[in-house]
Order: structure tokens, then sequence, then C-alpha cells
């Protein structure tokens, strides 16, 4: 069912790609799996602060899980949800057809 997003917000399509740097994230995170922040914002190639901010949104959105381990936080693409997969195989059917260019 749809709502398998629990007690949290789904956001609009216009909020969620807003953003090329939050897509960046996403798109970075639905290859890796997992990452910390520190590594998320290495390769998105933005500032820590811009990076957080965005992964705020997202783990509010319930896009993102946040996993901690001590002091550090990971975060990882929540794909089990109806909306998590619909937003994967959007970005795998992009990059298919951007590289089939």
């Amino acid at each position: 069912m749809i709502n398998e997003v629990v007690d949290k917000v789904v956001p609009s399509l216009e909020e969620l790609f807003s953003s090329r740097g939050r897509v960046r994230i996403l798109f970075i995170l639905i290859k890796a799996g997992e990452l910390n922040i520190s590594e998320i914002s290495r390769r998105a190639k933005l500032n820590y602060t811009t990076v957080a901010k965005h992964l705020e949104f997202l783990t509010q959105s319930s896009l993102l899980e946040e996993k901690h381990f001590g002091r550090i936080k990971i975060y990882r693409f929540r794909q089990e949800t109806i909306f998590g997969r619909a937003l994967k195989n959007l970005f795998e059917l992009w990059e298919t057809f951007q590289s089939n260019r």
C-alpha cells in the first residue's frame, strides 16, 4: 500500500527535485547504498553544511534512514518503501537512457 511511509511527510516532486544538490545526493546514495556525510559531501562536491541540510530534508521525507555509530552518522537510501522503489527505478531508467545517447 502507498502508506508504507509511517509518520513521515512525502515531499512534492517540486520540493524533491528543486535542488541539483539534493538530486545528486539521492543518486549517490541510490548507487552506493550507505555513506557518511563526509563521503557524500566529497562525492557530491558540495560543502558539509549544504549536504547536512539536504540529508535532514531527505531523512524527514523518509527517503533516507540515519544510523548512529557513536558520533558518526551513516545515511542509507530506503528502497523498501514504494516511493523509494519508484525513485530508484526512475534514476536507473534515466541513467540507462543517458548512457545510450
